[in-house]
């Protein structure tokens, strides 16, 4: 160029435009095509109430933030050993077979995520479903006339709401739950006990105990759940109707989504988080709501508390860490632990922690006075199971249901009063010792 050619920023040139991406440019550093793009998807979901396509996205980009190594052939040998172990214990502490012969899972976080995700669907989505169509109903009526245009979009934005809320959910769950059942239902594969060793690791890092010993007491607490929901096949029915009789209860207050609706700006996160955080999708409790509520609570409990009972008989008299590890779980639970915690965001119910102390107390009553193979035969129907009220008087409804008038072992399907479920005959009026029960009967 010579000396006489106007050069860049020379008087009488024109200004040099800006790249897309210079210092004036409000949007340089995004992706605007990613933004865009995952915009585009958020409000072109037409599969039901929850978008879970945002959802699983939300809940994986959690769980990336946290790590999530692959498992080594040598963890998954590791953990398949400590199920074996597991099942082999508790062959002497309950009547009931174990669910499957073939080997235990183990998953990382994003496997856990993956294999759960069609149990959350049946959970969550009565609940979602219930709040949409009370969306719709908050509307003003001057716009009723737009009809099925308007519920479309209510749709869209329903399920974006509840896909980041459930997204979150289990993002945050991912990296704590242990196993497959840590909120007493099963969400993984039937009959299938699952763990989790990075969760479990990070559950035993301040208890000062054996790694082993973590790793073989929450073992034993899944292939626990795992041998009553086999043996039990209604169970997870039950759990999960209960759970819908719960959304369907519900009374949503339309005038703070209405409130909502018009005052949330979409394409602000923070501002969507916060209304979530803020209780917008939380329903009011009706009395068919909590009746639900209750059922809900009473069965879990039983669950849980069988469990207890079933797992300190076995690990107590042969690991002296059972008791601490036992603490441990209750402590978890009690505080509200991230499961339970999870569950009242993405169910809208809380589990009381109390029904499960009660529901180990019957359990270990039970096989006090009616052996091990009469804890187990209470689980043949649902009819057989101790209400609420009998939580409240454990050790009395242990002694009513001894009586011959209360109960007949025969007439559940077995061939005689000593044999248990499995077949193992003489079992019905032998229990574990007492090792591993408190000074009150109750099991530690």
């Amino acid at each position: 160029m010579s000396n006489d050619e106007p050069g860049p920023g020379r008087e009488g040139e024109e200004p040099e435009k800006r790249p897309p991406g210079g210092q004036d440019n409000p949007f340089a550093g995004f992706d605007l095509g990613a933004i865009f793009g995952q915009l585009q998807n958020m409000f072109s979901w037409q599969g039901g109430p929850i978008n879970w396509q945002l959802a699983v996205e939300t809940a994986k980009q959690t769980i990336r933030q946290t790590g999530d190594a692959s498992l080594t052939a040598q963890e998954r040998a590791q953990v398949d050993q400590t199920v074996r172990l597991a099942e082999h214990w508790l062959d002497e502490a309950t009547s009931l077979p174990a669910a499957s012969a073939g080997q235990a899972l183990a998953w990382n976080r994003a496997e856990w995520l993956d294999g759960t995700l069609p149990a959350w669907k049946k959970l969550v989505e009565p609940l979602a479903a219930h709040v949409v169509g009370a969306m719709g109903q908050a509307l003003p009526e001057q716009a009723a006339g737009m009809g099925a245009q308007l519920t479309g979009v209510l749709t869209q934005v329903g399920g974006m709401m509840f896909g980041a809320q459930v997204g979150q959910g289990l993002g945050q769950l991912a990296t704590e739950v242990v196993g497959a059942t840590d909120i007493g239902l099963p969400l993984g594969p039937a009959g299938q006990p699952v763990l989790v060793p990075a969760n479990i690791a990070a559950f035993g890092s301040g208890l000062d105990l054996p790694a082993d010993d973590v790793r073989l007491y929450l073992a034993l607490r899944e292939c626990a759940h795992q041998r009553l929901f086999h043996h039990a096949p209604w169970l997870t029915a039950h759990l999960f109707s209960a759970v819908e009789e719960y959304a369907r209860g519900m009374h949503v207050d339309t005038s703070k989504l209405e409130e909502a609706v018009g005052t949330i700006d979409m394409s602000n996160p923070e501002a969507l988080n916060e209304a979530l955080a803020g209780g917008l999708l939380e329903p009011e409790e009706t009395p068919r709501q909590k009746a639900a509520l209750a059922r809900l609570e009473t069965a879990l409990a039983l669950v849980e508390g069988w469990v207890d009972d079933v797992v300190t008989s076995a690990a107590t008299p042969r690991m002296p860490s059972a008791p601490l590890l036992h603490e441990a779980i209750r402590r978890r639970r009690a505080e509200g632990g991230p499961a339970e915690q999870t569950f009242v965001t993405l169910v809208g119910l809380e589990i009381r922690p109390r029904r499960m102390r009660d529901a180990a107390t019957v359990w270990a009553s039970l096989r006090e006075t009616r052996g091990v193979s009469g804890r187990e035969a209470l689980w043949a129907h649902p009819d057989m199971l101790p209400t609420g009220d009998d939580l409240d008087d454990a050790k009395g409804f242990a002694e009513r249901a001894a009586s011959p008038d209360r109960m007949d072992i025969g007439d559940l399907g077995f061939d005689e009063p000593g044999q248990g479920p499995a077949g193992d005959e003489g079992r019905g009026d032998e229990g574990p010792g007492e090792e591993g029960r408190g000074d009150d009967g109750t099991a530690r």
